[in-house]
């Protein structure tokens, strides 16, 4: 199978796919058939007997950037118009007016696909470095484990930036803590490694050189479990916090999230489902170093 914006290769006699998010020109940001290629290649992982464990890890200098905001591969897949048209942008709601458009397709592409990665019927490791920002969060959070460069910075500015209230697999404060998460959503300040390690988020941290060799090392190793073994730890941990309310908080914050891109539609008359300069916000594109959230910096 090709693919455009991914590769795909196994490891350790075929126990461990491994998946390679590949635009590094972009830092990895999630236009539409990066998405959908990668929905395929972790089904095509989860199709295959042979694999036990799935890392997930990106091509460059960072993991992800988040949302595809206007490259032109971007904005050319969303011009019904033009030859580059991605044919999701023809179904699931592509067609209807007002929020449901928005609504329907955000829900596919960005939401339930982040929700059926989790519950994938394999371990999932991200192996990630660079910048995890806003959307790639989602990513790593979809996996079981993650495993961090020591230069690994986490942060989610679409509040800061776009005036939204976070990403829409909304995992912030089961994953930073609840008022840590409000801290780093209302500043878009960041974490870096360690400290993500420190609040349990993050399973094993390495130098930069050597995260991907160190991953494929904690891969085998998980690989070793018996399949079935594997599955229900994944399950009996998944179904516990489910009954905590994780599911049914994500739920509701995709649904606030939609509230929010209402909001600005309507604030703009339509021409804007985000926060922009134009209504106070600091221009995205050319924003600020993200800074870390230092506990002696106002």
């Amino acid at each position: 199978m090709s693919y455009r914006y991914i590769d795909y290769d196994t490891l350790g006699e075929g126990r461990i796919a491994r998946i390679t998010l590949n635009r590094p020109k972009a830092r990895n940001a999630q236009n539409r058939g990066l998405l959908v290629e990668l929905g395929e290649a972790f089904a095509r992982a989860e199709a295959d007997d042979g694999v036990r464990v799935v890392i997930l890890r990106g091509a460059g200098a960072s993991f992800s950037a988040g949302h595809d905001l206007g490259t032109p591969e971007s904005i050319a897949e969303r011009d019904p118009d033009g030859p580059d048209l991605h044919p999701t942008f023809l179904c699931n709601g592509a067609s209807y007016g007002g929020a449901e458009n928005r609504t329907r397709q955000e829900w596919h592409y960005y939401y339930e696909n982040t929700k059926r990665w989790r519950n994938l019927r394999k371990i999932t490791i991200a192996q990630v470095h660079g910048n995890v920002l806003s959307a790639g969060l989602m990513l790593a959070w979809c996996c079981d484990l993650i495993v961090a460069a020591d230069n690994t910075v986490f942060a989610d500015v679409v509040g800061t930036r776009l005036g939204m209230c976070g990403v829409e697999y909304f995992a912030h404060p089961w994953e930073f803590g609840p008022r840590k998460a409000k801290e780093l959503l209302l500043t878009g300040d960041s974490l870096g490694a360690d400290e993500a390690h420190a609040l349990g988020m993050v399973s094993k941290v390495f130098p930069v050189a050597d995260v991907s060799e160190r991953t494929v090392e904690f891969a085998a190793r998980i690989a070793k479990v018996p399949t079935m073994a594997a599955l229900l730890v994944k399950e009996s941990v998944n179904q516990a916090q489910d009954a905590m309310g994780f599911s049914s908080a994500l739920d509701a914050a995709f649904t606030l999230h939609q509230l929010n891109h209402a909001h600005w539609s309507e604030v703009s008359g339509g021409k804007v489902y985000v926060g922009t300069a134009e209504y106070g916000l600091d221009d995205w594109r050319n924003a600020p170093a993200i800074l870390p959230a230092d506990k002696n910096r106002p």
